[in-house]
């Protein structure tokens, strides 16, 4: 499952509707069906397990791996070392990404093939066929960041996360699957859901869809635009936008 640029999967190794306990494509790959559905594959936190017509988000941001002091790296490197000291379990962050915050070589980006496991000691990532593009420097500081779509969790009523897509078939914990991203969805309502209105991630009931109320658009995560209306512990048809 080497890092390269290529288009969307055409053949899935796992079906939309089955889990399994290994991983059979990367995290985030995407799939369509030709009806307008579009998937992504990730998989359940160690506490949250996968129901459908929930809506699923990202593992809360972890700011223990951020700012991290950079070891000075050559363009054309395959690894990114740090000299502050983190704990992690190993590869707790392939597929995710190294980010540079500070310069020099800030505003890039690489992809992690894996790592280590880490307790209170420096840590050295090694890149997924992603060198070093500008050289970094002791000045340099890093963030790693987790793939957001290993460990899933049900979207919170106080978003800690971006959501990403809707449960379309049941996932245990630790399970490998598929969250539904575009097309027509059937989601769980919290309140009365009215056709045409955009839906977003509900405040007051974890992992269910409400219409916007309040007006303030730009200061909500919006999920898609009702097709059908429903009520409070209704499921309705929703076209999802979560691509």
């Amino acid at each position: 499952m080497a890092n390269q640029l290529s288009g969307p999967v055409l053949v899935a190794a796992q079906q939309v509707h089955s889990a399994s306990t290994s991983q059979l494509h990367r995290f985030g790959e995407l799939v369509f069906a030709n009806d307008g559905r579009a998937y992504k594959y990730v998989r359940c936190d160690a506490s949250t397990a996968v129901v459908s017509g929930n809506i699923y988000s990202n593992a809360a941001e972890d700011t223990d791996t951020q700012d991290l002091v950079a070891v000075a790296a050559a363009i054309g490197d395959l690894s990114i070392v740090s000299t502050t000291t983190v704990t992690v379990t190993a590869n707790e962050y392939a597929e995710g990404f190294i980010l540079v915050s500070v310069t020099p070589g800030v505003g890039r980006m690489y992809k992690i093939k894996g790592h280590s496991a880490y307790t209170t000691a420096a840590p050295t990532f090694n890149l997924d066929n992603d060198p070093v593009q500008v050289a970094l420097t002791t000045t340099s500081r890093l963030d790693a960041m987790a793939n957001p779509y290993n460990r899933i969790i049900v979207t919170p009523t106080s978003l800690t996360g971006v959501c990403l897509g809707a449960g379309v078939h049941p996932l245990a914990v630790d399970e490998y699957g598929w969250l539904q991203v575009a097309g027509v969805a059937n989601i769980e309502a919290e309140g009365t859901i009215s056709v045409g209105l955009p839906v977003v991630a509900s405040d007051t009931d974890a992992g269910t869809v409400e219409t916007i109320a309040d007006g303030a658009h730009e200061l909500i995560h919006r999920i898609g635009t009702a097709l059908t209306a429903a009520s409070t512990g209704e499921f309705g048809a929703i076209i999802l936008d979560m691509l």
